[in-house]
């Protein structure tokens, strides 16, 4: 069984809902603490969302020097998959295992809804059980949610097809050009600001085609790293 490291940093919120998905996924989720850097031999890791370090500073500002961050940027430049959701999105651009930053929301308040996204990169590791296109539901939940970067970045970012989903229907925090989240030039690091991990099991999601709270489109960012490990 494959072991998917789960990081909790002080402030964490989401991180037994990520280990949870993990395991719906059929992956075992391995416990990693902030303040140790032994990535306990994992096969990928979940950076989930939250407010580490209560976002003093900026968010993720703080947690990017943390001792598990460092031996997770030497493992994701060796090819390790890195999947950062909200805050964890946040700690991957300030660790620059990602480009862009992400700054308050142009409306400057918290969002909580269902977004529609669109797939735009079935090719990472995180997402290779969905098809390039397709939309998806998952429920979106921040204040710091706009990705920003310069046109430069961004034109690189889309040329090199390391957009992995975008804003439907929506803008709910006005990140440049819809984008809900990217990939490194190898994607194996995937950063999104939605929350995948509440979208995996019919009861506790979104609604669906099948009825209300019956959304689970977003476990097959978890079953995609496990069909990734395994070739």
């Amino acid at each position: 069984m494959m072991r998917i490291g789960v990081v909790t940093f002080p402030g964490t919120l989401d991180d037994r809902d990520a280990a949870r998905a993990v395991r719906l996924a059929g992956g075992e989720p391995i416990p990693l603490w902030h303040a140790d850097a032994d990535l306990r031999a994992v096969d990928a890791v979940v950076l989930p969302g939250g407010f580490s370090y209560g976002d003093y500073l900026r968010a993720g500002a703080i947690s990017r020097f943390a001792p598990v961050m460092g031996s997770i940027i030497a493992a994701a430049n060796g090819g390790l998959p890195v999947l950062g959701i909200c805050n964890g999105f946040q700690i991957l651009c300030e660790a620059h295992l990602l480009p862009g930053s992400m700054i308050k929301n142009d409306q400057l308040t918290f969002v909580c809804r269902e977004q529609v996204l669109s797939v735009e990169n079935a090719d990472t590791a995180w997402t290779r059980d969905y098809t390039a296109g397709q939309k998806i539901t998952v429920p979106l939940k921040n204040q710091d949610g706009q990705f920003v970067a310069d046109e430069h970045t961004l034109d690189e970012l889309e040329g090199e097809g390391r957009v992995v989903v975008r804003y439907q229907g929506w803008n709910p925090n006005g990140s440049r050009r819809d984008i809900a989240g990217i990939t490194n030039a190898a994607g194996n690091v995937v950063g999104l600001m939605p929350h995948p991990e509440h979208a995996v099991e019919v009861g506790y999601g979104p609604d669906g085609v099948q009825g209300p709270r019956t959304g689970t489109d977003g476990l097959k960012f978890f079953t995609s790293v496990l069909h990734s490990l395994v070739g």
